[in-house]
């Protein structure tokens, strides 16, 4: 089995109650679209375009998709698509004149509070107090079942 399969594996065993998944469902992506928004909001003195400030997330998002590409080809395609949808949020909530640092800082802490309650459910610990990797094997947990519905290999 690869270690992708090991790693999903190893987060499903801790995430079979049907409530808990749907917490999951809901608090995985918010939680790494918060973090990703106050990430955005660490601003750097670079612009990509004249209109486009460049921010710790793009640094960070990279070495994130560069993980999962070692992991599995396949899955990343997903992840960065999801990953792109995040940015474009990011820039929205910005161009909006709304504070994203604000805004994604409630998300987590409310998504972290869902999650946790999810697993009081469940009666297992997350998974990432075992180890942290895990808080990025969430979202490709998730985009495993998306690909499986989809038919599309891992």
């Amino acid at each position: 089995m690869s270690k992708i399969q090991n790693l999903l594996a190893e987060y499903s065993e801790s995430h079979q109650n049907k409530t808990n998944k749907l917490v999951h469902w809901i608090c995985v992506p918010a939680i790494f679209f918060s973090i990703i928004g106050l990430i955005y909001s660490i601003k750097l003195p670079f612009y990509f375009l004249p209109d486009i400030q460049l921010n710790a997330a793009h640094f960070v998002i990279l070495i994130v998709l560069a993980y999962y590409f070692k992991l599995s080809k396949s899955l990343t395609v997903g992840l960065t698509i999801f990953v792109l949808i995040c940015l474009w949020l990011c820039y929205i909530i910005e161009e909006e004149g709304l504070t994203l640092w604000a805004i994604s800082l409630l998300i987590f802490v409310i998504a972290w509070i869902g999650q946790f309650w999810g697993h009081k459910i469940e009666g297992k610990k997350p998974s990432f107090l075992k180890d942290l990797v895990f808080l990025l094997v969430g979202p490709a947990w998730l985009m495993s079942f998306i690909y499986k519905n989809l038919d599309i290999k891992i």
